[in-house]
């Protein structure tokens, strides 16, 4: 080989070599291409992330909707057991009954106790007080045996009957707390202005016998302050009576206070 052919040889040979230490290596890393994977990286994690966290919250939702759904289903089924085994209770309650020669059992619908008045059917008007079926209005002015009558008429009633003891006893407990002195006593409805000695109520009943409280002493009809004599009676004791012993005849041109009585009103 010549000169020439070595020296071109040597330069190819050192060109080639420059090449190849100029042109960028395949395996160095390209970093260009690192960075854009790094920042891109943590945007799809987020959106992967609230993603998620939407279908876990459905699910739930779903899953608490599918619960109450079947609570409620439960508690109507309950129900609708506990109507239908009373009912076949009943049913075989009364079975057992009518097989055993009875009746069956009725339910009885809960009454007032007979203390508790219906206050919207007053059976008594204001000024009267209610005790055993009547209404008992005692005055508070004076007037004689007849006016009083007539005041007690007026009102759709009449001077008080006393028809057994248990009667006394209620008009003399309540006027000890009505007499403001001893003599402040109260005209009943017995006389004998008709025949004297024959005692007769309003309602021209006799007196019965078996029922007179009369103070000791009285009847005596007596004279000496009107010439006719003590045809009416009056009754009352401020401190109270033995044996209810509470009567006496007096004038019936006598101011006294008085008792009026009237049947209760009917309630439909």
């Amino acid at each position: 080989m010549d000169e020439t052919e070595v020296l071109y040889s040597f330069k190819s040979t050192r060109v080639r070599g420059n090449t190849d230490v100029a042109t960028p290596s395949t395996d160095e890393p390209d970093y260009s291409n690192v960075n854009y994977s790094e920042t891109q990286r943590p945007a799809s994690s987020r959106r992967s992330g609230v993603t998620w966290e939407r279908v876990v919250l459905l699910v739930l939702s779903v899953l608490l909707a599918a619960a109450l759904t079947a609570l409620g289903v439960t508690l109507h089924e309950n129900t609708q057991t506990k109507k239908s085994l009373q009912k076949y209770q009943d049913e075989a309650k009364n079975l057992t009954e009518i097989l055993s020669g009875t009746e069956p059992s009725k339910v009885e619908q809960p009454t007032k106790p007979p203390s508790v008045r219906d206050e919207t059917c007053p059976r008594c008007e204001d000024g009267w007080e209610p005790h055993g079926g009547k209404c008992y209005f005692f005055s508070w002015v004076t007037s004689s045996w007849n006016k009083s009558r007539k005041q007690c008429t007026s009102m759709s009633g009449d001077l008080v009957v006393i028809n057994n003891r248990e009667e006394q006893r209620f008009l003399q407990s309540r006027l000890m707390e009505k007499m403001d002195e001893r003599s402040d006593k109260f005209w009943i409805g017995l006389t004998d202005s008709k025949k004297e000695g024959e005692w007769l109520w309003v309602d021209d009943t006799r007196l019965d016998t078996s029922l007179m409280f009369w103070r000791e002493g009285e009847p005596d009809n007596w004279y000496g302050e009107n010439p006719d004599g003590e045809d009416c009676v009056r009754m009352g004791e401020k401190d109270g009576a033995t044996n209810l012993k509470t009567w006496d005849d007096q004038s019936c041109k006598y101011f006294q206070k008085y008792i009026c009585e009237k049947p209760e009103k009917a309630c439909g």
